[in-house]
């Protein structure tokens, strides 16, 4: 294993975390959908989009803290909900909770952590803003139970996976028999374990949910309501009509359909919308999928999202290297970010706008990109690595 300091982007820490981790942990993590082209797309979409920046703008002093659902927060992203974060690491998503305060970003909780929701909760320290992400249960009672205690805790978000009435196929995983301990979440229920970490633990989840449920979720709950999953103009709409607080435009890490489209694609289809009916301040849009360096933060922001979320890379650097790891790929990004800010010429986040960037080939899914080696190079194919001889 290479030394900490060695990591010099975040793409580093998928690197050792593929050759130190168990195999069943990382084909839980790494897999997508089917021949997971969403997953590569999610990532390579950012690579066709170029900046214009500006020249001879004062730079010395860069501010890019922003707020996020009222939440001040030092940089535009939070650590997005992924589930099942013991197999990575003893600790789990304690060390989220950890990392995400000493940065001052936020953390989404997620439904299917490995870590009780009330360990995560009580590992925050002071006045540290959590989210909560939601798989719906087919039991209601049981959804609203979580939601209120959710509240109840202080949590001051509540992210609805909407993406997800069925988890998809990801091949890499389902290879391997699931044997670890999963979430508490379905303790006590009936699981299939043959088929790897996803299905294990998935089968509360409500393929039944529409939009008839959201006046449902406002009744039983004070949160800021975010649908976590959009991935079309039309259904941000219906989302502000329904009065939702916000959307994250994501097709779930390229876990579920293959094909969809990646956030940042379906960003830039969005925001022109809304600001024709001048409801581009209606609701906080969110992006994630594919995220790996700052330019991608800032290339997001251009286009008018409030914020990315951030998870396998996270991941990665945390079953690499457990809170030191999370700590310094946090602490890369905001390195990244202040020397790309000054480099496209803005001092601050509001400076972000859409005319610092070059999208005309975003849409067109045939575009050739810049041939990315450091991300062709980690990108695990289907085919799982060969079990570690034992010492």
């Amino acid at each position: 294993m290479p030394i900490l300091e060695q990591c010099y982007n975040l793409m580093d820490f998928e690197a050792v975390a593929r050759n130190v981790m168990k195999k069943t942990a990382w084909a839980y993590y790494s897999s997508g959908a089917d021949d997971e082209i969403t997953m590569r797309e999610n990532h390579t979409a950012f690579h066709k989009i170029w900046f214009r920046p500006r020249i001879l703008v004062d730079v010395e002093k860069i501010d890019f803290s922003t707020t996020m659902l009222g939440t001040k927060v030092d940089i535009p992203f939070y650590v997005t909900a992924t589930a099942l974060g013991k197999l990575g690491n003893p600790e789990g998503e304690v060390i989220f909770t950890k990392a995400a305060k000493k940065h001052n970003v936020v953390q989404m909780i997620p439904t299917l952590a490995s870590c009780s929701f009330d360990e995560i909760m009580d590992a925050a320290q002071g006045d540290q803003v959590q989210w909560m992400q939601l798989y719906v249960n087919k039991d209601r009672e049981i959804t609203k139970k979580i939601v209120q205690h959710a509240e109840k805790r202080g949590c001051k978000g509540l992210f609805i996976t909407v993406d997800a009435p069925q988890l998809g196929r990801r091949e890499k995983d389902m290879r391997s028999k699931f044997t670890d301990v999963g979430s508490n979440v379905q303790s006590g229920a009936q699981t299939d374990n043959s088929q790897g970490a996803a299905r294990a633990i998935s089968s509360f989840i409500d393929p039944a949910l529409s939009w008839k449920d959201i006046p449902w979720f406002q009744s039983i709950t004070k949160m800021p309501i975010i649908l976590k999953g959009v991935q079309r103009v039309e259904d941000v709409i219906r989302a502000i009509e329904a009065g939702v607080q916000g959307v994250v435009l994501s097709n779930h890490g390229g876990r579920q359909l293959d094909f969809a489209r990646s956030g940042i694609e379906v960003l830039a289809e969005v925001m022109p919308v809304l600001r024709e009916r001048g409801w581009e301040n209606r609701i906080e849009i969110y992006i994630d999928g594919g995220v790996r360096r700052a330019t991608d933060i800032i290339k997001a922001l251009c286009l008018g999202a409030k914020g990315v979320g951030i998870g396998r890379p996270f991941l990665y650097a945390m079953s690499a290297y457990g809170l030191p790891g999370v700590d310094r790929a946090m602490q890369l990004l905001k390195d990244e970010m202040e020397m790309n800010m000054r480099l496209i010429g803005c001092s601050s986040v509001d400076q972000l706008n859409p005319t610092l960037v070059d999208t005309r080939g975003l849409s067109t899914h045939t575009t050739s990109v810049p041939v990315d080696n450091l991300g062709m190079a980690i990108y695990d194919p289907l085919v799982n690595p060969k079990e570690k001889a034992k010492l």
